[in-house]
């Protein structure tokens, strides 16, 4: 909180945040006016005092963070974004959701300086503000954790303005949940509940007791009633963020109502003014009542810019009291300092790798194992480095053994610290993958999250976020094929690599064996970008093979594993449990005299980024006789493969038996690899 005083330049400067979502909205044509017309005094509130913010420097360590969920309203944080000085300027919002301007449909993470995380999808706003709260307190407990509540120069508030469409998505309610469990002090949603979506009032679907619900999680409720005209209680909301603030043991939501697109005469509290312009007759009118001048657009006096960007140098002047803190801090931290410098920089241990393990040649080991193995050895050189699962833990082999349980203070649980390394998401894959993208957008720690992969289902949206904002969050997807055997079809995930290798900007690999998982998993560390394991369930044999530990090799997303005896006359790619079917299918055509080359594919996002001189010596032009193997659809195999080629693949549901049983009945064999074999040469 800041000592800003409201005075009648705020009035004027909200007018016209009011007019210029109308305007914006207007000159393209499309968008979503009336949640920007009636938001304007809280947005306004919020950037103005409540918020700490520093307008020349939008990354600034010590700078609160705010999330727009209903992200419909862009509009609503562009304008503040111009009118606080963050670099938007007047041409900005008259370009609105046009091609290549700042100002974007929806806000946009690295593309608008000033906003936190790309928002749109409703109740994705509220799970990545959660996993922006925990990422503040796992960073204190990491790097200043002896300091008092409050005093840290790590603690920071995460703010958030929501509608009632986020408050309706089961995103935001399995995050709720999660976040009142974590007693996220430093978490603020106002609720804008104005009952208008876009099939007119929210009463024919959504009636239930919203802040009820969220007491039952574990939250902090406020509520400030509008005022008589409909527009929202400035005073009361002031009020109510004085209330909150105080509570830093619990969550907190302020549940706000007010009229969408007040004052608009004809439109106010429509599912219009939802989501179209008002038209010029109607614009015209608002003026008026609002005391604008109904002639002008994109009218913004000399006089409210001024005013609205002192937060400049508010800003600033809590930047450098936040650097003397600072400096004090590091001095007294220097080992911790050090460490703080080098996840700003995303930078890695020297000699990290030599922590990674490796595995013994003539062992089966399940690849989940292996990337637990891989997990522990990571985390004993990065403690940066944390992350748990939807409760598959003891499934998808996530925990970092002794890292301690995230959870809140209050715990009594065995092993809990505020600050602990090994995250309970419970079973809400959709949350937890929404969380993952709030910690990763921190920018300091390196998180991953677990689940079967059957599950990435629940949790797509958040994946896809994480691969449009380039998020450098990790997914560990256990049980990757019919090899989960005797749990059936609905846990057996047929088409789900295609499925995810459709996302663009998303590494999916498929690791061979056990040393292959640890190569994968040094690769993702050292990409820092968005990137999921599909792990077997089932035992695989360690490969005979110093190419599956070579991350230089496995890096390039799809190499020679074994060599053909002369010029290939068939090339077999495969990925995961299926190469060492592949390298036994391999010794049978060669004892018949068929040269074979075996190519491990475990990422083809690596290999299709490799040069074309590179792509062609594993899949050389001239040997057009290729055949791809995988425990799954073969839907994009044929981009590999070629038109005279042919994939060995499951084409439908699989079936509750042992996985070996499965794979013989379904074809996913050496024999069958042969048997294509020959048919392709004849």
């Amino acid at each position: 909180m800041t000592d800003f005083a409201w005075t009648e330049l705020d009035d004027a400067a909200v007018t016209t945040a009011r007019c210029l979502a109308m305007d914006s909205v207007q000159k393209v044509g499309n968008g979503h006016p009336g949640t920007a017309m009636s938001l304007a005094p809280a947005a306004y509130l919020l950037y103005q005092k409540w918020m700490r913010h520093d307008p020349t420097d939008p990354h600034w360590l010590g700078r609160d963070r705010f999330v727009l969920s209903n992200g419909h309203s862009s509009i609503t944080q562009y304008i503040q974004l111009f009118l606080s000085g963050y670099g938007l300027e007047l041409s900005d919002l008259e370009s609105f959701r046009t091609w290549g301007s700042k100002t974007p449909g929806h806000p946009e993470f690295g593309h608008t300086a000033g906003v936190e995380a790309t928002t749109g999808p409703l109740g994705t706003g509220i799970g990545t503000a959660v996993g922006m709260a925990m990422d503040a307190r796992f960073v204190r407990g990491l790097l200043d954790p002896t300091a008092a509540p409050g005093e840290s120069i790590f603690d920071h508030r995460i703010w958030v303005l929501a509608g009632d469409g986020c408050l309706q998505e089961g995103v935001s309610a399995e995050a709720s949940s999660l976040a009142g469990h974590q007693q996220l002090g430093n978490l603020v949603v106002i609720y804008d509940d104005n009952h208008i979506s876009i099939e007119g009032d929210t009463s024919v679907s959504f009636t239930e007791d919203v802040l009820a619900r969220y007491k039952a999680y574990g939250w902090n409720v406020d509520h400030v009633d509008m005022n008589s005209d409909g527009s929202i209680d400035i005073v009361g909301l002031d009020a109510a963020l004085q209330r909150v603030t105080q509570v830093t043991d619990r969550p907190s939501i302020i549940r706000m109502t007010n009229i969408i697109g007040w004052p608009a005469p004809n439109l106010r509290n429509t599912g219009k003014v939802h989501g179209s312009a008002l038209g010029a007759e109607e614009i015209a009118a608002t003026k008026v009542i609002l005391g604008a001048d109904p002639g002008k657009s994109f009218d913004v006096t000399n006089e409210v810019l001024a005013h609205t960007r002192k937060v400049v140098n508010r800003g600033i002047t809590a930047h450098a009291e936040w650097n003397v803190r600072r400096d004090a801090w590091a001095s007294a931290n220097p080992e911790k300092s050090a460490l703080l410098t080098r996840m700003l920089a995303r930078e890695l241990p020297s000699n990290w790798v030599d922590a990674l393990p490796t595995f013994e040649v003539g062992k089966e080991i399940a690849t989940r194992k292996a990337s637990g193995d891989t997990i522990n050895a990571i985390a004993s050189v990065l403690p940066e480095f944390w992350g748990g699962s939807a409760d598959l833990g003891e499934s998808n082999l996530t925990t970092i053994e002794h890292g301690g349980s995230f959870l809140p203070t209050s715990s009594t649980l065995p092993g809990a610290s505020d600050h602990g390394r090994i995250l309970h998401f419970g079973i809400r894959e959709f949350a937890m993958g929404t969380a993952l993208n709030g910690i990763a957008a921190g920018g300091l720690t390196r998180a991953f999250g677990g689940t079967f992969m059957v599950f990435s289902d629940f949790m797509r949206g958040a994946v896809r976020l994480a691969a449009l904002m380039n998020l450098p969050v990790t997914y560990v997807w256990t049980h990757d094929s019919i090899g989960v055997g005797e749990d059936g079809p609905t846990h057996q995930p047929i088409e789900h690599l295609w499925a995810l290798r459709a996302i663009p900007n998303l590494d999916v690999i498929r690791p061979a064996d056990a040393n292959e998982t640890a190569a994968a998993w040094q690769c993702v560390i050292e990409n820092n970008k968005p990137a999921a394991l599909a792990l077997s369930r089932q035992n695989l044999p360690v490969i005979d093979n110093s190419a599956t530990r070579d991350p230089a090799l496995v890096g390039r997303g799809a190499y020679v594993i074994s060599e053909a005896s002369a010029a290939p006359q068939i090339i077999v790619i495969a990925t995961g449990s299926e190469v060492s079917i592949a390298l036994e299918a391999q010794k049978a055509l060669e004892a018949a005299g068929t040269a074979t080359r075996v190519v491990s594919a475990p990422c083809l996002e690596w290999f299709d980024a490799q040069s074309a001189d590179y792509r062609e010596s594993v899949l050389p032009r001239t040997t057009t006789n290729r055949i791809s193997i995988e425990a799954g659809i073969a839907q994009g195999w044929w981009k590999y493969v070629g038109t005279e080629g042919t994939c060995i693949s499951i084409e439908h549901f699989g079936a509750s038996a042992g996985a070996s049983k499965l794979y013989a009945e379904f074809g996913i064999t050496a024999d069958a690899i042969v048997s294509a074999a020959r048919d392709l040469l004849k």
